[in-house]
């Protein structure tokens, strides 16, 4: 698929994006990660000058919406340490196992995460990456190397494996030959990109990587981790899934004052984690009556949308709220809901239902 227009329009925190409700800001969290205090940060800014909101983006990452000043949180977002490469800061999007090094997985990545994020912003090429490319980590538990990033590596039993587009290329990396095997990528694809955004867009995908044979889809994971989780050191973990993605700041503000290290999942929802079981039980009593879902049989976990109207100008319905009356609606499998054919935020599995201004027509089964 060739790509509409030459230049990059996906924002950032710098680049913004003029919406039907104003300026929106994206910021990138590298393998979803974020401290107390960067979250308190995004929330007092959406509230000082946005929508009052925080979205949750399918990639981990946090968008703030109808923003009036956009220099003053670009100013927010460097300050609290989000942005350490102005050039590069639309192409840190790094999915990665989002309990890795708490709960199961084969090996913890998070430190790679942080290694790749910097070795990306020390890369200058790196930043004609357009900003919807993304790579992946996954420990081995195969919950993000479905999600169909456009390169990653999966710790299998027989090693890290090298992914396209989410398929094994049955190629095996040595540990230390990681970061380095998934810039070399990058920078290959910008070399023979064309006008693809995305590898899965390339005519010829195996010219990216001398030798590979592409092996099937990995499945994607469709539901993020819930409720109160049991980390092998013994702490807690407590996974809530934020309705439709939109998180109220003041309940970010909540999220914040627990004080503790936060994960932001692809699946819209937060991880709040290394508590202590007092800790997370009052920290449940509270977050729970703020909207946060704990239940791992919530219908809200069923649903999906893109922002729709008013809030984006080619939709054609409000999306949000129309998934929202669904939810309880019986259906075989995950739901998205989208106001145009551009289908923005769909996940890789389930029904996407297309808004045609007279009710809904399915557009992908």
């Amino acid at each position: 698929m060739a790509r509409a227009r030459d230049a990059d329009a996906c924002p950032g925190a710098l680049q913004v994006h003029q919406a039907a409700d104003g300026l929106m800001v994206r910021v990138r969290l590298p393998g979803g990660m974020l401290t107390a205090a960067q979250l308190a940060a995004l929330a007092q800014a959406s509230m000082q000058v946005g929508s009052g909101t925080l979205e949750l983006t399918a990639r981990g990452n946090i968008q703030l919406r109808g923003i009036t000043d956009a220099a003053s949180v670009a100013d927010t977002v460097t300050q609290a340490g989000l942005m350490p490469s102005a050039t590069h800061e639309r192409v840190r999007n790094i999915v990665a196992s989002p309990l890795s090094g708490r709960v199961g997985g084969n090996v913890d990545v998070q430190a790679w995460v942080g290694e790749l994020d910097a070795a990306i912003c020390a890369e200058p090429r790196l930043a004609e990456l357009g900003g919807r490319f993304w790579f992946s980590l996954d420990d081995g538990r195969t919950d993000v190397s479905g999600l169909g990033a456009d390169v990653g590596v999966h710790i299998f039993e027989d090693g890290a494996g090298l992914l396209l587009a989410g398929r094994d290329t049955g190629v095996r990396l040595a540990a230390g030959d990681i970061v380095n095997a998934l810039v070399s990528v990058a920078m290959r694809f910008v070399e023979v990109r064309g006008r693809a955004w995305r590898i899965c867009e390339l005519a010829d995908v195996t010219a990216l990587w001398p030798g590979m044979k592409l092996g099937p889809a990995i499945p994607a994971v469709t539901r993020p981790p819930m409720g109160w989780i049991e980390q092998d050191g013994g702490d807690i973990a407590l996974g809530a899934a934020v309705p439709l993605g939109v998180l109220p700041a003041r309940v970010a503000a909540y999220l914040a004052a627990v004080d503790a290290p936060l994960v932001i999942t692809p699946w819209r929802s937060v991880l709040v984690c290394d508590l202590s079981e007092e800790v997370a039980d009052a920290a449940l009593r509270v977050l729970a009556p703020l909207g946060l879902v704990f239940d791992e049989n919530s219908p809200w976990l069923n649903v999906s949308a893109c922002t729709g109207s008013p809030g984006c100008a080619h939709a054609a319905a409000d999306v949000r709220a129309d998934a929202a009356l669904s939810r309880d609606a019986p259906a075989a499998g995950h739901r998205h809901f989208v106001g145009c054919e551009r289908a923005c935020g769909s996940p890789q599995t389930g029904e996407v239902l297309l808004a045609t201004g007279d009710g809904y027509r399915l557009l992908r089964p």
